[in-house]
């Protein structure tokens, strides 16, 4: 029985390498579906984790991972050996950006090595991580054909960019339409065979190329968008206009617009890192990426501008920034997670800190926090409390903040997200 036969009726057992914010909800779904399924991950406390049937991940729910380990669906482990006995393979590994803006794909590397090693005939390899257009076919597939293993025939190996939103309350993994692009139309085929026994929709592509292609283009059209209100914001707060009241504005033309929103930079595992794969390549290549350039130079600027900005604000009331006792709300890089990856509370704060604040956060989903010689533990912002600080700079914005005690309690308040919407009050500043 070949393997796209074996994929159908769910008889193959499934390997996800890196079991983070993307293996493991695409781990748990392939259980659910009732394929067997391995985790492996250099990491000994996530095995140990998921051994326990305990989630990590706020958008792995608990009790479903739980049921599927007594199951005996999903399982997790350090030791690659286990690959001699799967029959598929995801690789949903990091792939970070060097100081020098670079890819840095040695998560892929030392992944696929291990892969090499066990590689069997009728096996499919499935590379999720983000990297930069040629990665399949340039770096990959080197390291798995070999004389007696011809992809397309003995092998599958396929390209299928992960699009994972952490916190979405709407799109999770299995709902999410799924990109899939094989070296081979075989590859293709067996790849996508794979992915929508588990996800609603899928769309196949030509090449591994284009694949990665759609990824880069996803992040850097956010990148792109994000800068050029950042930069509008910078604008208007020269010009004395409200940036906020104008997207508001604006956002009322039915056609036409598409609303981004400013704010301290921007974080997460995609949109910091991914366009500068994009421009990298497009270097290579002998193409310079104008946009992709000036996007991150106005992004990474913005942390710069909130510390000017609550430097002014503190000015107003005749206090110093040297000294003063700043608290910050929210310090992962976006609501609703625990997530701090390129989060820009980290630069804000840095840049605090280096002029002589005195720094504490809150934030419901970071209880401790480093940053260069200071450990930090989020503080409880009780009635009362806000009162101490000289200045609240709201950072990112959460269902669980009470923005009417903030406010009423508060003497002096920078708001980066305009999550005060509705709530006008004097010492209220936006960004």
């Amino acid at each position: 029985m070949d393997l796209l036969e074996r994929i159908r009726r769910h008889e193959i057992k499934l390997g996800v390498i890196g079991c983070g914010y993307v293996g493991l909800p695409l781990a748990l779904e392939f259980a659910k579906a009732g394929f067997s399924v391995v985790g492996i991950d250099t990491d000994a406390e996530k095995v140990k984790r998921i051994n326990q049937g305990e989630s990590y991940i706020l958008d792995v729910d608990g009790k479903e991972l739980k049921n599927e380990v007594e199951k005996g669906t999903i399982s997790a482990t350090e030791n690659f050996s286990v690959l001699k006995g799967i029959d598929a393979i995801s690789i949903c590994v990091p792939t970070p950006l060097r100081k020098t803006r670079d890819p840095d794909v040695s998560f892929i590397v030392a992944a696929m090595e291990k892969v090499a090693r066990y590689l069997h005939p009728g096996q499919l390899i499935v590379l999720e991580s983000t990297t930069y257009p040629g990665t399949t076919q340039e770096l990959v597939l080197p390291m798995l054909q070999r004389d007696r293993f011809k992809v397309g025939k003995d092998f599958f190996l396929a390209f299928s960019p992960e699009r994972v939103d952490p916190g979405n309350p709407v799109y999770n993994t299995k709902n999410t339409p799924k990109v899939v692009g094989g070296v081979t139309r075989r590859c293709t085929d067996v790849a996508s065979a794979l992915y929508q026994e588990v996800i609603d929709t899928v769309v196949p592509v030509s090449s591994p190329r284009v694949a990665e292609m759609v990824k880069l283009l996803e992040n850097t059209f956010r990148s792109v968008n994000i800068a050029m209100v950042n930069e509008l914001a910078l604008m208007c707060h020269k010009m004395g206009i409200d940036v906020w009241e104008v997207i508001e504005a604006a956002a009322t033309k039915p056609f036409g617009f598409m609303n981004f929103y400013p704010g301290p930079g921007i974080g997460g595992h995609c949109i910091p890192i991914d366009p500068f794969y994009l421009s990298w390549k497009a270097k290579q290549s002998g193409f310079e990426p104008r946009f992709i350039e000036l996007a991150g130079q106005i992004n990474s600027g913005m942390p710069a501008f909130v510390v000017s900005r609550v430097a002014d604000a503190l000015n107003d009331y005749k206090k110093s920034l040297n000294g003063s006792k700043i608290l910050i709300l929210g310090v992962a890089y976006k609501q609703e997670v625990n997530d701090l990856r390129e989060s820009p509370a980290l630069d804000v704060m840095e840049l605090l800190h280096r002029k002589g604040a005195q720094l504490a956060y809150h934030d419901p989903y970071i209880p401790t926090l480093s940053l260069g010689d200071l450990e930090l533990r989020s503080k409880p912002i009780d009635r009362g409390r806000l009162k101490e600080y000289d200045c609240v700079v709201i950072l990112t914005s959460h269902r669980l903040f009470d923005y009417q005690k903030i406010v009423s309690e508060s003497t002096l308040i920078l708001d980066t997200r305009n999550a005060l919407k509705g709530i006008k009050d004097k010492k209220v500043h936006l960004l």
